[in-house]
């Protein structure tokens, strides 16, 4: 069974902007750089091939492959990547957030693991976000990408649109992710 792993990634300048108030651009940036490092980490140590999504690598090698992305939002770039998986007869695709800073290999191992046709989603502290979705190829080939507010609900009711049975992946290492001030003092002490 084949298996991709993709990490979308904003441009440098545009990452974490919400944290502007409490980092400087180069704070961002480190910051930004120092998760996906660790997600990329995890990931390749999890198994399968990993690829980033976006305009840049952030620093990571030259030699890790980059999807392109058009520049219209995470959802046409997710459905440019499934098309790729798809032409590549990948068996699964699994969609992990960079902004994970807690993510270990057993957490990505879970999305990756899961049994042929199950659609599995990570979601947020909250409940409401999608931090990391799993698609069985080909049969999610049309499943529609949903990001933004609610995701997480939408993401379940597209598997049902679909008859694809849904498997809410619930684990401390996909559930935490850094888009507010205060996630940044909560991850210094995790717990």
């Amino acid at each position: 069974m084949s298996c991709w792993i993709v990490i979308p990634i904003k441009e440098p300048a545009a990452c974490k902007t919400r944290l502007a108030p409490v980092l400087d651009e180069a704070g961002r940036r480190e910051l930004v750089a120092g998760m996906l490092r660790r997600t990329f980490a995890a990931a390749s140590e999890a198994g399968g091939k990993v690829l980033l999504l976006g305009p840049s690598r952030h620093g990571l090698p030259g030699e890790v492959p980059l999807l392109a992305d058009a520049g219209l939002g995470l959802n046409p770039a997710l459905e440019g990547a499934k098309r790729v998986a798809l032409l590549e007869r990948v068996d699964r695709l699994v969609l992990l957030s960079a902004d994970l800073p807690l993510v270990t290999a057993q957490d990505v191992a879970a999305l990756a693991a899961l049994p042929p046709d199950v659609l599995g989603a990570a979601p947020d502290r909250a409940g409401l976000g999608t931090n990391a979705l799993s698609l069985s190829l080909p049969a999610a080939a049309d499943f529609r990408f949903h990001y933004g507010e609610g995701s997480f609900a939408a993401h379940r009711q597209e598997a049902a649109r679909h008859s694809l049975p849904f498997l809410p992946i619930v684990r401390p290492g996909l559930q935490f992710d850094i888009d507010e001030a205060a996630d940044l003092t909560a991850s210094a002490h995790p717990g």
